[in-house]
């Protein structure tokens, strides 16, 4: 796996969502997606790969409401592994289990789509060598291809163990309810450069990933920012590689009226449609 996970870089570190059954929901991302539990209270789980670093926590309000339509939040969080055969192991493993899945060549990248039990998405997927990227005036050439399924599952025999321990949250995907308003306050508060466009969508990322974030208006433009109590995205983080770079964003933010709080550890602001982050260092 490349270096566009950890320092220089700002990237996404764990994504916080809401589920509406603890118990169901715990069991298929154990079962299913491969996680392991590395804190347990009643109403929350931190999941892991590594046993030390949370990825993924899930969250059963008191009051949840199911997954909301046409609103602004999670499209999906999308899980990076660390070689082509450890996805042909997960394909293996998904079919198997006879879980339903999506699948794409998106040619920087090979990628599995599935949704969790409440409709949360979730894009497991390897990258290819940087090198075979094609990039032209700033941007990345990424396209939507039909995987070969069969070359993937010929990649490797090996047995399924779960998510391998350096798995990494590769990159985030929001639905937004203003593109423009989202753009700049990624690009001109926190720092990341737009490195694609599509139909309704733009991507963003530090030193010269294919993504980090990925924002749309698939949901439509103006969509509505979800119920807090609402299956779906909680917050997630971003971690910079220093305070100087964290203190940097945190300056343009309010520069062009975005809210940052402090918190215990962290700091917390919201981009334009209601997606919370943690900035973290």
């Amino acid at each position: 796996m490349e270096n566009f996970h950890r320092k220089p870089n700002t990237f996404v570190g764990q994504v916080n969502i809401n589920v509406t059954n603890l118990d169901s929901a715990l069991a298929f991302y154990q079962d299913v997606i491969g996680f392991q539990v590395l804190e347990r209270t009643d109403r929350k789980v931190v999941l892991t790969t590594d046993g030390k670093t949370g990825l993924l926590t899930l969250e059963q309000p008191i009051d949840v409401t199911p997954k909301e339509g046409r609103t602004s939040g999670l499209y999906h969080f999308a899980l990076l592994l660390p070689t082509r055969a450890d996805l042909s192991i997960f394909l293996q493993h998904l079919l198997q289990t006879g879980y339903r899945f999506g699948a794409s060549d998106h040619h920087v990248s090979e990628a599995l789509y599935i949704t969790d039990p409440d409709g949360n998405g979730i894009e497991v997927y390897r990258d290819r060598p940087s090198s075979e990227w094609t990039w032209s005036n700033g941007e990345v050439s990424m396209v939507t291809d039909p995987l070969n399924g069969e070359s993937l599952l010929a990649e490797s025999d090996s047995e399924w163990n779960g998510l391998p321990a350096d798995t990494v949250m590769g990159h985030i995907h929001l639905h937004v309810s203003d593109l423009q308003k989202a753009e700049e306050f990624y690009v001109k508060g926190l720092d990341f450069t737009v490195v694609s466009h599509y139909p309704q969508a733009v991507f963003i990322a530090t030193g010269r990933y294919h993504h980090h974030i990925a924002i749309n208006t698939w949901q439509g433009a103006g969509a509505q920012v979800p119920k807090k109590n609402s299956v779906g995205l909680n917050w997630y983080t971003l971690v910079f590689p220093n305070e100087e770079a964290r203190g940097k964003a945190m300056e343009q933010l309010q520069e062009i009226g975005a809210s940052v709080i402090a918190e215990s550890d962290f700091f917390v602001t919201e981009d334009p449609s209601g997606n919370k982050i943690r900035l973290v260092v």
